[in-house]
C-alpha cells in the first residue's frame, strides 16, 4: 500500500494513446473545448482515477479485493458531482464508501474551480513575460505543453473585467489628480507606430490613490483627446476636480477648462526644468540652476516672484528662450505657492503618476510591438490590478493635508464625498 499511496498525479494521467485515441476525434477546434470536450473528458478520467485511488487508501484494499468483505466498511457506488473547470462546468462520478466516512482531499482543492494552471498564466502575463517565457516556465514547472493560442485565449478572459473596470462608476469629487501619458508600440497598417496611452490617477477625500482609467490614443498626445477623456470622466460621475497635476503639454490647460471650468492647475516643475536644461550650455549648468532654484524653492510667491526677476537680469539676454517659457507659464507652475508646504510637495511635480508609470514600464519592456490596442489595454488592467492592490494605505500625510484642502476649497465636509 506504500507504494500506491506514494503515487504522483502524472501516474492517473491518461496514456499517450489515450490522449492520441480522444484527439483523432477532433473534426473542429470547437471538438476541444466546453463540457463534453476532449479536454474536459480527458481532466474528469483523470480525476475520477485518483478518487478511486484515494478511496482504495481510506479502505485498505483493491477494488474487487477479497480482503474487502466483512471489512466493516466496502465501496457503496459513485455520485454525480459538478465542477467548475477552465472551459466551463465537467461531470465526474465520485466513488462513496458505505459508512460516509471518506472525504476527498483532491475535491477539497477543487471545490471552487481548476482554473490554477490559468490563474498562473495571467499572473505571469502580468509581469510581463513574454509568451515564449510562459511557454518554457509551464513547461518545466508543470510538464504542461501550452500554445501561443491557448495563453491568448486565457488572457482574453480579463477582456470583459477590462471594459467594466474602465467604465466603472467614480467619486463624484477629487481634490487631487495627475494627467499624464505613456508612449506604446502599437503595430498598425503594417508598421510599429508610438502610441500615447493617457493615464489619470486620482486621490479621493479618504487620501487614497487609484488609476481612474487608460485610454488608447491615435498617435501623438493631444489637448483634443485629452478633452474627450475628461468628458469621460464626467460622464461617469466626476463633478469636480480640485487641483489637476499635468506636464506642459500645449493646450493642456485649455482642454481642462473646457471640462471642468473650476480646477486648478499646476504644470510640473521638474518637467519644466528637465525642458530648461535642453537649451543650457554644460558650463552653465550649475550657475544658473542654482540661480534657478531659488524661485521653486522659494518660501512665498512674492519671493518666488522677485527671484525669477533676478533670475531674467543675470541670464535672460544669454538665454532669452528659457526665460520667456518661465514667464509665459508662471501662472500654472506657480499654482503650489498657494497652499502649505504638505500639499505643495504633493502637486508641484508629476511624480506621484510618474511613480506608476514606472511600475507599468517594467511589465511592457519585454513586449516590443502590442498587435492592437486592446492587448495594450488587456496587460495595463492586469498591471493596475496588481499595483493598485499595494496602495493599501492614504497618501502620507494625509490628514493634515485634509483639512488644508476642505479649506481652500471651501468644503465644510469633504467626508460627505466619499458616502
Amino acid at each position: 500500500m506504500e507504494e500506491k499511496d506514494n503515487k504522483t498525479i502524472q501516474d492517473f494521467m491518461p496514456s499517450a494513446e489515450k490522449v492520441a485515441e480522444e484527439l483523432g476525434k477532433a473534426k473542429s477546434i470547437d471538438d476541444f473545448f466546453g463540457k463534453e470536450g476532449i479536454f474536459s473528458r480527458l481532466f474528469s478520467k483523470t480525476l475520477e482515477q485518483m478518487l478511486e485511488a484515494e478511496l482504495t487508501a481510506k479502505l485498505g484494499y483493491e477494488k474487487y479485493a477479497a480482503e474487502g468483505r466483512n471489512s466493516g466498511n466496502s465501496r457503496n457506488g459513485t455520485y454525480e458531482r459538478n465542477l467548475k473547470t477552465s472551459e466551463g462546468e465537467t461531470q465526474i462520478q465520485v466513488p462513496r464508501d458505505r459508512n460516509g466516512e471518506f472525504e476527498s482531499k483532491i475535491l477539497e482543492k477543487y471545490s471552487g474551480n481548476t482554473n490554477e494552471l490559468e490563474k498562473k498564466v495571467i499572473w505571469m502575463y502580468t509581469k510581463g513575460m513574454s509568451v515564449r517565457d510562459i511557454q518554457e516556465t509551464m513547461e518545466e514547472l508543470y510538464g504542461v505543453e501550452i500554445s501561443p493560442g491557448t495563453i491568448s485565449t486565457i488572457t482574453n478572459k480579463v477582456w470583459e473585467m477590462v471594459q467594466a473596470w474602465q467604465n466603472r462608476p467614480l467619486e463624484k469629487s477629487y481634490p487631487l489628480v495627475w494627467l499624464d501619458a505613456i508612449h506604446i508600440k502599437i503595430r498598425k497598417d503594417h508598421r510599429v507606430e508610438n502610441t500615447a496611452v493617457y493615464i489619470i490617477l486620482g486621490v479621493d477625500w479618504n487620501g487614497k490613490k487609484d488609476v481612474l482609467g487608460h485610454w488608447v490614443g491615435d498617435g501623438a498626445e493631444s489637448a483634443a483627446f485629452w478633452m474627450s477623456i475628461l468628458s469621460d470622466l464626467q460622464t461617469r460621475g466626476v463633478q469636480e476636480i480640485c487641483i489637476a497635476c499635468v506636464d506642459n503639454l500645449t493646450g493642456f490647460q485649455n482642454a481642462i477648462e473646457a471640462v471642468f471650468p473650476k480646477t486648478i492647475i499646476q504644470k510640473c516643475i521638474i518637467h519644466q526644468i528637465r525642458n530648461t536644461v535642453n537649451y543650457l550650455a554644460s558650463k552653465d549648468y550649475k550657475p544658473f540652476l542654482a540661480d534657478l532654484k531659488k524661485v521653486y524653492k522659494a518660501p512665498t510667491l512674492e519671493i518666488a516672484e522677485s527671484n525669477l526677476e533676478s533670475l531674467d537680469k543675470v541670464w535672460g539676454e544669454q538665454y532669452p528662450i528659457i526665460l520667456r517659457s518661465w514667464k509665459k507659464n508662471w501662472p500654472e507652475l506657480s499654482t503650489f505657492f498657494r497652499f502649505p508646504s504638505d500639499v505643495r510637495r504633493l502637486i508641484y511635480t508629476t511624480n506621484t503618476v510618474e511613480g506608476y508609470n514606472r511600475q507599468i514600464r517594467k511589465v511592457i519592456k519585454t513586449k516590443g510591438g502590442f498587435p492592437n490596442p486592446e492587448s495594450v489595454r488587456k496587460i495595463l488592467y492586469l498591471a493596475t490590478i496588481d499595483i493598485v492592490a499595494k496602495w493599501a494605505v492614504p497618501v502620507f500625510g494625509w490628514k493634515k493635508i485634509l483639512n488644508q484642502l476642505a479649506i481652500y476649497f471651501e468644503h465644510d465636509d469633504p467626508i460627505s464625498f466619499t458616502q
